[in-house]
């Protein structure tokens, strides 16, 4: 079985590709248009910079080789939800060719990547019309499309998860941001190869390629023959339909874009700086940390900035214990934490003293815990005198002293007899002050 996917990502731009229309305002159909984008007789499109700049980002982030200049083409095709009745996008001279995506060790080969526009939506009645909303007409893509190097489902799905989170950090995009990523889904069991158009959702691209992979593959154990064909997904019933033959690259009958010109982006792409990804940071701190790849991807999947914060305080202490309370206390607080420089320093100088053994494990998660929570039992137990509470406790209960001499289960009798807020608080001290009691 080969899988190859046409990833589509709506780039963050304020405006269009071709023309100065907003991609975000009013959510009222057919708001954001004008002649350009719908295609009206004597409108021009203009090429939208930031949006070559976004695709360039993304190309150098695939390990793309980058030509020295590219252009546009009219994809040419008649279909309701394309006003223009074609498609401007890169045929010849796609931004970028031959990367690769590394999937933790298999490499995942992609073709190229290529601009282009976004076509019109198309929304589906109760009584079976259509209706068409023209605003997302034009708005900007990157398409990454891959060489068939997967081989199931449930890997296509681990792929788009670990592209998407790579895309996300390149190019800022919010992850709760209202503009979709799409996918379309190619996938053969035998010679022949059906494509799945435009699903959305990384559960959805599992389900999908799984059906077809069942489909295809009853279809050949019962002597049939696969037809290559464009289906789409439905999401509600789970199932591939099909949609029309797939048409061949020759049927779109390309032609290059007369109002756009030849772009030279060698210089603008030498000038581009990336970030690192989540994928390249994961495989650094196992590298140079020592983490296993599970340690690395909980970290840094959490947040960058909580994997950046795990660096700072691995070089304050060291990587060991930066993972202990990363991974423990830290973690499962980071989320609606707000981080500032000066808590940021409070909980790495607090570690710092827990290494030095100037307090327990215990006290300093509770004290970090506040800083992170501002929770008030937390805090209160923080900034009482920890000692002049045991010293009270022992002192209300002499003969535990004794009793501790011979056995040290006696301890019990103090921990168990106190409130609850007395309890916390002498637990803090653990074993290390029941074994002074003695000496007391």
């Amino acid at each position: 079985m080969k899988i190859g996917l046409e990833v589509h990502v709506q780039l963050p731009t304020r405006s269009k590709m071709f023309c100065s229309c907003p991609t975000e305002g009013s959510a009222e159909p057919n708001t954001r248009v004008c002649p350009a984008c719908m295609g009206f007789p004597g409108s021009k499109p203009s090429l939208n910079g930031e949006a070559l700049r976004l695709g360039l980002k993304l190309a150098k982030m695939l390990g793309c080789s980058i030509p020295d200049t590219t252009w546009f083409s009219r994809k040419i095709y008649f279909y309701p939800d394309l006003a223009k009745n074609f498609q401007v996008t890169q045929q010849e001279t796609p931004i970028g060719l031959g990367g690769v995506y590394m999937l933790g060790d298999k490499p995942i080969r992609i073709t190229r990547i290529h601009l282009e526009e976004d076509p019109g939506k198309i929304k589906r009645t109760a009584d079976g019309s259509s209706l068409i909303d023209y605003n997302r007409s034009g708005i900007p893509l990157a398409e990454i499309v891959t060489e068939p190097d997967i081989s199931s489902p449930a890997e296509a799905r681990r792929f788009l998860a670990s592209l998407l989170a790579d895309i996300r950090h390149t190019i800022d995009l919010e992850p709760d941001s209202e503009r979709s990523v799409r996918c379309d889904c190619n996938i053969s069991v035998g010679k022949e190869r059906c494509e799945v158009k435009n699903v959305t959702g990384l559960k959805n691209v599992e389900r999908a390629l799984t059906f077809e992979m069942v489909r295809q593959t009853k279809i050949l154990k019962a002597g049939g023959k696969i037809e290559r064909e464009t289906r789409h997904f439905d999401e509600e019933r789970k199932v591939t339909t099909s949609a029309r033959k797939k048409e061949f690259e020759a049927d779109y009958g390309y032609i290059n874009e007369p109002d756009l010109g030849v772009y030279h982006i060698a210089k603008m792409a030498s000038e581009i700086e990336n970030k690192e990804t989540p994928m390249e940071m994961i495989a650094r701190f196992v590298g140079d940390y020592g983490m296993t790849q599970e340690a690395a991807k909980q970290i840094v999947s959490t947040d960058i900035g909580l994997a950046g914060f795990f660096e700072e305080l691995a070089a304050a202490t060291d990587a060991e214990t930066a993972k202990t309370f990363i991974s423990g206390v830290i973690s499962s607080h980071w989320k609606g934490f707000k981080p500032s420089r000066g808590s940021l320093d409070d909980i790495t100088s607090m570690i710092g003293r827990f290494a030095k053994g100037e307090i327990t494990d215990v006290e300093c998660n509770m004290r970090i815990r506040c800083i992170m929570t501002g929770d008030e039992d937390s805090c209160r137990v923080c900034s009482d005198d920890l000692d002049e509470i045991v010293g009270r406790a022992l002192d209300e209960n002499p003969s535990v002293i004794a009793d501790y001499a011979k056995n040290e289960k006696a301890a019990n009798r103090i921990i168990g007899g106190r409130d609850e807020g007395d309890r916390r608080n002498i637990l803090l001290r653990g074993d290390s002050q029941r074994r002074q009691a003695p000496d007391i």
